[in-house]
């Protein structure tokens, strides 16, 4: 799938596109569909934990049409983030 990086709503010099596509494509990233559905949107909201290909934890939120992502929001995984990926990653081991 493709990403549409026109008009992104947060700064990307703290993260680049590359950085976040990478934790995307990252063999056991974590995409989770929120518990609760946001009215009006016309979109469902996704989180993605992944990894970059440099180690770093990025968390993202996003959505989909099927064709494309749009990432809503991007940042560094909190230390409770990690640990919770790193948990669910060995789970899954």
């Amino acid at each position: 799938m493709e990403f549409d990086w026109l008009d992104v709503p947060f700064d990307l010099h703290k993260l680049t596109p590359k950085e976040i596509e990478e934790s995307f494509e990252d063999p056991f990233s974590l995409r989770l569909m929120p518990d609760v559905e946001i009215a009006g949107e016309g979109h469902a909201r996704y989180f993605n934990l992944g990894k970059s290909v440099d180690g770093r934890g990025i968390f993202t939120v996003f959505w989909s049409d099927g064709k494309r992502f749009r990432c809503l929001q991007s940042r560094e995984m909190t230390p409770e983030e990690t640990t919770f990926f790193d948990r669910k990653t060995q789970e899954l081991s």
